[in-house]
């Protein structure tokens, strides 16, 4: 790489650390209630994202595609399983939580 593309990497990496705090002091001074339910959305979004882009790459590749290579259609495809699974662990503990609140007597 040169120093340009090393400088433009560095700007980028800079400027979606600024946005995630800004992000992270936004959600935080919001409601506990809100700010929860609008990163589990996020969450919901982006694992959507990203099963969306595997699946066109996935398309795009089978369709004999040459700016595709199956490598990406690889790596799009693992990424998007595992945030599957990561959804489905962060449901799993939030329904165990439910029911052992609900659980609980008052």
């Amino acid at each position: 790489m040169n120093s340009s593309a090393l400088t433009n990497a560095l700007q980028q990496l800079t400027s979606l650390a600024e946005q995630a705090e800004g992000a992270s002091t936004h959600s935080v001074s919001s409601g506990s209630a809100s700010g929860f339910a609008a990163q589990l959305q996020t969450s919901l979004q982006r694992i959507n994202q990203l099963q969306q882009t595997a699946s066109s790459q996935s398309n795009a590749f089978q369709a004999g595609s040459a700016a595709v290579s199956l490598s990406d259609v690889m790596a799009d495809s693992q990424k998007a399983s595992i945030a599957f699974q990561m959804g489905v662990q962060v449901r799993n503990r939030l329904l165990t939580a439910y029911k052992d609140v609900m659980s609980m007597q008052v």
